[in-house]
């Protein structure tokens, strides 16, 4: 059974992840000490250890560095990008039907996003997995916990410092089933699904982000 104690623990280790999977702009660079003693008050387990390895490196980084390792790591491969819905769905229309779901999940939470992302953007989804109520956002990462694996598992072939925070959060979400883990396999061997769409958006209007760029 899971205590309140360990539900808050659990909340505060997804929001840390979340914040610490975003690119490193000016704002997010300044407060790393800030974090990384966030970090270091979790209750003594192997995420606190984990984000504590992790927050060594990403303090001591140069800034710079840091953010162009960032988008090398996450923006120019898509094998470590960080969304999610891609690794089951690619760039077929189905992924409009789960892009549309996980923003309406957000809606009724009160999780706003912010402008020009896209609702399976793995911070965002730890976001919600932080402060959504019911344990619904833990349910929402259960339901993507193969995709999590294949970006686990991808950081941990770039040998990036990042693969330490998708430890944590796949520990954290649940060891994998049986059918997960063979789901991960699978897509793992094949790749993400295609579909020629000619020129129309792989997702309904109402969740394409209103601006392309993150940063």
């Amino acid at each position: 059974m899971i205590t309140s104690r360990g539900t808050r623990a659990r909340g505060r280790i997804y929001k840390l992840c979340s914040l610490l999977l975003v690119y490193p702009d000016a704002e997010l660079l300044a407060a790393r000490g800030e974090l990384a003693a966030a970090a270091a008050e979790l209750p003594a387990s192997p995420a606190r250890d984990g984000l504590g390895r992790f927050c060594a490196w990403w303090t001591a980084a140069e800034g710079l560095a840091l953010q162009q390792h960032y988008v090398e790591t996450f923006d120019l491969h898509k094998r470590s990008g960080l969304y999610v819905t891609f690794y089951g769905e690619g760039d077929r229309r189905a992924r409009g039907t789960a892009l549309l779901r996980l923003k309406r999940m957000y809606r009724a939470g009160g999780l706003p996003l912010q402008e020009g992302e896209l609702p399976d953007f793995l911070p965002a989804m730890l976001e919600f997995a932080a402060a959504a109520p019911g344990g619904r956002g833990e349910i929402m990462l259960r339901e993507h916990r193969s995709a999590l694996e294949l970006i686990r598992l991808s950081l941990h072939e770039r040998e990036t410092p990042y693969a330490g925070v998708l430890d944590t959060v796949c520990r954290t979400a649940g060891e994998l089933s049986a059918a997960e883990r063979a789901k991960a396999i699978r897509l793992a061997a094949a790749g993400p699904p295609q579909e020629l769409v000619g020129l129309e958006p792989f997702a309904p209007p109402e969740v394409m982000p209103a601006a392309e760029a993150r940063r």
